[in-house]
């Protein structure tokens, strides 16, 4: 397995959350919305323009911007 990022995940493509990066306001809403480590995320497609990324985890759809993805750290599966 090699670590990447939420932005670098290809649409359709899995991944196991290792680590959450940054710190204050935007790391405490990736967490509350669900991103934290060992939860499994689907990268579900990304908008035309390429922001923001649509992302399936523990069965809700979300939508992350690029600056949030790249914050968060996986393993690919």
């Amino acid at each position: 397995m090699s670590k990447i990022t939420l932005k670098d995940l290809a649409p359709g493509k899995k991944g196991k959350v290792s680590r959450v990066k940054g710190s204050g306001a935007i790391r405490r809403r990736l967490v509350e919305m669900g991103v934290s480590p060992g939860c499994e995320v689907t990268v579900e497609r990304y908008a035309p323009l390429g922001d923001p990324v649509e992302i399936k985890l523990r069965g809700a759809h979300i939508s992350l911007r690029k600056t949030e993805a790249e914050m968060v750290e996986l393993e690919e599966e």
